[in-house]
C-alpha cells in the first residue's frame, strides 16, 4: 500500500516475511530484522488498519456457560474509539497510568486498545489479587485511573487515592461487552458505569499527537526473589512489535483461529490473547469459563474451529487425563506450550492421540519469545527449541561470564531484541544487575547441543513457578512471618502430580508454640486470608532452616529435600511435622481441578 504510514508498512513488511517462512527456520532467521517503529501505535497504525482491510472478521470470540459475544475486527475498533473518547472525557491523558483488573470479558479488549490509543499506561492486574497486594500497585504504579468489575469493588473499598473509578458489569448488566444498560445498582457510590457511559461516546477517535515508539505501554509486576514485585516496563514497540516472535513459533496466519488459556493480568495473555493472535490477523478466542474444564476446551476445538491451541503444562496435565482419541481435532494444525518445560510423555501422549506435537517455547514478562520449537521444524522433546527471528541467545558460564555449552541464559545486549522490556520502572539498581556485563541475564540455566536446541535445567535464584505463576519466596515468607507463631519460614516450590508444584513453608516456631496440628492450621489459615490463590501456601513443615555462614537461609537444601522425598516415593513423601492443607476439611480447599 503505497500511501501506508512509514510506520505501519515496516511493521507489515516484517510480519509477511515471518509469514513467507513459517515452516522455514533458517530462513526467518537470516532474512528477519527488527521493524525500524520511531513513531507508532499499534492500535492505531496498526489493529485499526487490519480492521479496514478486513472488517467482518471476527477479532474476538468470548465463549461462556452463559452467552457468545464476538467483536468483527471493524466493531472492536469503533469500540476501543468509543471507550478511548469516554475515558478522555474521564481525564485519562496520555502517560497516565491506568490499573486494568478485568476478567476474561470483551471490555478487557476494548480497554487495551482504548488506552493504547490514548497513550496511557496499562498496569494489567489480576483478580485473583487482594486489598495488600492492589495497595502496593496503586502506590508503586502511580496508579491515577483504575478500570475493574463492579464484584472487585470491595477489594478497593479502603484504600487511600484521587484516582477515577470505572466499575464493568454488575446487576443487570445483560452480557458485559454487549452494549447493554446497566443498572445502577451494583458498584460503591464513585464508580463510574462502563456499559452505560463509555458506549455513548463518538466513534471516530483523534489522537492528540504522536506516540512515540519509545513511550511506555505497559507496567507488569512480576516476581523477585529478595524484594517486592518489580516493574516490568515495555513501550509501545517492545510488546507489540517483540510480539512478532511471538506469532512465529506459535504458527499463526491470517483467518486463524486461535484458543490460548490464560488469566488476564499476567503477560502471558497479552503474548497470546491480545498481540500475537492479532498481528497475524487471526482471531482471538476466549474460553471465558469460571472453573477450567477438559471437556468443554475438548468440545471447543471442533464448535468454534480452533486451528492453534496454546496452554500452560498444567492444562496439558489435565487434557491427557481425557479421552483425547475421542477428541474431533481435525480443525487443529499447531499446539504450543509455555510457562514451564512440559513432561516429554505428556507430549508424546498428545502426539498419540491427535497426531500433532505440542512445540515448547520459552519467554518471560520481560521479553517476548525467546526460544521456540517452530513450525516445520524438528522437535526435540524436553527442548524448548532454538532461538527465535530476532533473539540471538548466549548461555552464559555464572562464574567466567564466558560463554558456555551451559549456562544461564542472556541476551546480548549488542544485538539488543526489539522485545526486550525498557528495565524494572523506579529500580535502577535492579535494571543494571539484570543487564550487567553486557548481557540482560534471564535467571533460568540451560544447555545447548550441537544442533543448536536449548534445553531448561533451573533458576539461578529461589523464583519457582507453582500452577504456572512466578512465586518470590520472599513474598510468601513476609507474609508467613507476620504470624504471632512463626520466627521465621523458607518457601520453596513441593512437587505435585497435577500443579508440577506447590508453595511450601519450612517455619521455625516462636517461643511458646509447640508443632501441632492446630498450630499448622492457624498459619495456613492465615495465608489463605492474605495471599492470593495462586500464592497461597499449600503445605508447611515445622523444621529447623539450613544456612550460611552468613545467616542466609539454604533454600537449595530444602528444595533439594523435596526432590529426595518425592524421588523416594509417596511413602517417604511427608515428614512426620508436615501437614498439607488437604489435611484440614474445613479448610475450604480449592478442589485439584481449578487452574488457580
Amino acid at each position: 500500500m503505497t500511501d501506508e504510514k512509514s510506520g505501519t508498512a515496516a511493521y507489515r513488511a516484517a510480519r509477511d516475511l515471518l509469514l513467507r517462512h513459517r515452516t522455514d527456520y533458517e530462513a526467518a532467521r537470516a532474512q528477519f530484522t527488527w521493524p525500524d517503529l520511531d513513531e507508532f501505535n499499534w492500535a492505531l497504525d496498526w489493529f485499526d488498519v487490519i480492521a479496514a482491510e478486513h472488517p467482518e472478521r471476527d477479532a474476538l470470540r468470548v465463549v461462556t456457560a452463559d452467552s457468545d459475544v464476538r467483536l468483527s475486527y471493524a466493531e472492536l475498533a469503533a469500540r476501543s474509539n468509543q471507550v478511548a473518547n469516554w475515558l478522555r472525557g474521564l481525564g485519562v491523558r496520555r502517560g497516565d497510568r491506568v490499573l486494568v483488573m478485568l476478567g476474561n470479558i470483551a471490555p478487557l479488549w476494548e480497554v487495551i486498545l482504548a488506552t493504547m490509543k490514548l497513550g496511557a499506561v496499562i498496569i494489567p492486574a489480576s483478580t485473583l489479587l487482594g486489598p495488600d497486594d492492589l495497595a502496593d500497585r496503586i502506590v508503586r504504579g502511580d496508579v491515577r485511573h483504575v478500570i475493574t468489575e463492579d464484584v472487585q469493588t470491595p477489594k478497593f473499598r479502603n484504600l487511600a487515592g484521587t484516582w477515577t473509578r470505572i466499575a464493568v458489569g454488575g446487576p443487570g448488566t445483560e452480557g458485559a461487552g454487549a452494549g447493554a444498560d446497566a443498572a445502577d445498582a451494583g458498584a460503591a457510590d464513585g464508580w463510574h458505569r462502563y456499559e452505560r457511559e463509555a458506549y455513548g461516546a463518538p466513534r471516530d477517535f483523534r489522537p492528540d499527537g504522536p506516540t512515540m515508539g519509545s513511550d511506555p505501554l505497559l507496567l507488569y509486576f512480576t516476581s523477585g526473589t529478595t524484594a517486592q514485585p518489580k516493574l516490568v516496563e515495555h513501550t509501545h514497540v517492545s510488546y507489540p512489535a517483540g510480539h512478532l516472535s511471538t506469532m512465529y513459533w506459535i504458527g499463526l496466519q491470517p483467518g486463524d483461529v486461535h484458543l490460548n488459556i490464560s488469566s488476564p493480568g499476567w503477560a502471558k495473555h497479552a503474548w497470546s490473547n491480545v498481540f500475537a493472535p492479532w498481528i497475524a490477523g487471526a482471531t482471538s478466542l476466549i474460553l471465558g469459563h469460571e472453573r477450567f474444564s477438559a471437556a468443554v476446551l475438548l468440545d471447543a476445538i471442533p464448535a468454534c474451529g480452533v486451528t492453534s491451541l496454546c496452554a500452560p503444562p498444567t492444562v496439558w496435565r489435565m487434557l491427557v487425563q481425557a479421552s483425547l482419541a475421542d477428541a474431533d481435532v481435525r480443525s487443529l494444525r499447531e499446539c504450543v506450550g509455555a510457562g514451564e518445560p512440559l513432561n516429554p510423555e505428556v507430549i508424546e501422549q498428545v502426539r498419540r492421540a491427535w497426531d500433532i506435537t505440542i512445540r515448547d517455547g520459552y519467554g518471560q514478562t520481560e521479553t517476548t519469545a525467546q526460544i521456540g520449537n517452530t513450525p516445520g521444524a524438528q522437535v526435540r522433546l524436553g527442548s524448548m527449541g532454538r532461538p527465535l527471528p530476532g533473539y540471538e541467545v548466549a548461555l552464559v558460564d555464572p562464574i567466567t561470564g564466558e560463554p558456555a555449552g551451559e549456562g544461564e541464559i542472556c541476551l546480548p545486549l549488542a544485538s539488543r531484541p526489539l522485545g526486550l522490556m525498557t528495565g524494572y520502572q523506579d529500580d535502577p539498581e535492579r535494571a543494571a544487575e539484570a543487564m550487567r556485563g553486557g548481557y540482560y541475564h534471564t535467571g533460568d540455566v540451560a544447555t545447548r547441543d550441537a544442533d543448536g536446541y536449548i534445553t531448561y535445567v533451573g533458576r539461578t535464584d529461589d523464583v519457582f513457578k507453582a500452577s504456572d505463576y512466578r512465586i518470590s519466596p520472599f513474598e510468601l515468607e513476609s507474609v508467613l512471618i507476620e504470624h504471632e507463631a512463626v520466627a521465621e519460614a523458607a518457601v520453596v516450590p513441593s512437587p505435585d502430580p497435577l500443579r508440577l508444584a506447590v508453595p511450601k513453608a519450612y517455619v521455625i516456631l516462636a517461643a511458646g508454640y509447640e508443632p501441632s496440628p492446630d498450630t499448622a492450621l492457624a498459619i495456613l489459615a492465615y495465608s489463605r486470608e492474605r495471599l492470593a490463590p495462586y500464592k497461597r501456601v499449600r503445605r508447611l513443615e515445622f523444621a529447623d532452616l539450613p544456612k550460611t555462614i552468613s545467616g542466609k537461609i539454604r533454600r537449595v537444601e530444602l528444595r533439594e529435600e523435596e526432590q529426595r522425598r518425592h524421588s523416594a516415593g509417596e511413602g517417604a513423601a511427608r515428614g512426620t511435622t508436615e501437614f498439607w492443607e488437604e489435611d484440614f476439611p474445613g479448610l475450604k480447599v480449592v478442589p485439584a481441578d481449578k487452574t488457580d
